[in-house]
């Protein structure tokens, strides 16, 4: 079977189930592992760059997906020539959101307008229990179901560990999903939140991520803020997290509630919390890490890095 991903997330499930041999292209978001870096890139950002080639800031993106989805424009261009140089079988996709991935719908414009008869295959998880399920769907359709069922009794087991909801005097969470504007988490992310033991004060399991307020991260007097924006890795996750203290929104928080300011970290969104994978299950051990390390130990260097 010849496989094109156009999710990151699919990627990485892909080679985890054995099925990275047959993986012929990928996004040029796709990094994990290593080795997908090797196959050929067919689908591309379409947001603008600067001119003196620093990356746009977290407002500057805000503000280019807010105009390109009020304008109907598309935020990934899916290279059609390389499309039908790879002969795919099957063309993993999503059906989730319009920020994260090629839309289901353009892929199968393209795959008609190349005469393709490539079978798409659509993600669409909500939950860690669809993420899951996601894992196993895959498995099915690519023949590699055993090896789909092993991950996913190991993932499941991993979790099983955890504390699986808030006791009485759980931690109060904020996740930040996004920096500028701030946005409370949405999907998968919640929950997360709920399984390491915290309880998510802003945000709903399920439900898609929101545009929200400093005021209201305030008013949700909040134990632990984690700055998990969306697509950033630890190290810019660290650098915009910082650059919220001191004088800025979070540092003013710190300030307004004293000897009770809460404790911020900063983890690998784009690894471990974005991404629809397997690596959501470390994201939540992170967490958990994070919330109770006199249980869990501290979080992985790699993964977490506190802040305040």
């Amino acid at each position: 079977m010849r496989i094109v991903s156009l999710l990151p997330s699919a990627t990485e499930t892909l080679f985890a189930i054995g099925a990275g041999d047959e993986v012929v292209g990928v996004t040029f978001e796709c990094d994990a592992p290593p080795e997908a870096r090797q196959r050929t890139i067919v689908s591309t950002s379409a947001l603008p760059r600067r001119e003196d080639g620093r990356p746009l800031s977290p407002a500057e993106i805000d503000a280019a997906v807010r105009e390109r989805l009020a304008a109907g424009e598309d935020l990934y261009h899916l290279d059609r020539g390389a499309l039908a140089g790879l002969d795919a079988d099957l063309v993993v996709t999503q059906d989730l959101c319009a920020v994260c991935a090629v839309d289901v719908t353009e892929v199968e414009d393209a795959l008609e307008y190349l005469g393709c008869r490539a079978r798409v295959h659509t993600s669409d998880p909500h939950t860690v229990a669809e993420i899951l399920d996601g894992i196993l769907d895959l498995g099915r359709v690519t023949g590699h179901r055993d090896e789909a069922e092993r991950l996913v009794a190991g993932l499941r087991r991993r979790l099983h560990r955890l504390p699986g909801s808030p006791g009485p005097d759980a931690p109060r969470v904020v996740v930040l999903e996004w920096t500028d504007p701030p946005f409370a988490p949405g999907h998968w992310v919640p929950e997360m939140v709920t399984l390491a033991g915290g309880d998510c004060v802003l945000g709903t399991a399920g439900e898609t991520s929101v545009t929200t307020t400093w005021e209201a991260v305030r008013d949700a007097a909040p134990d632990v803020v984690v700055v998990a924006p969306c697509g950033y890795g630890l190290a810019e996750s660290v650098e915009l997290g910082r650059a919220l203290l001191g004088d800025g929104p979070l540092g003013r928080l710190l300030a307004e509630r004293g000897d009770r300011a809460p404790r911020v970290w900063a983890v690998d969104a784009n690894a471990s919390f974005a991404r629809p994978g397997p690596r959501v299950v470390d994201g939540t051990e992170a967490l958990a890490a994070v919330l109770a390390p006199d249980r869990f130990g501290d979080p992985d260097p790699a993964m977490a890095r506190r802040l305040s």
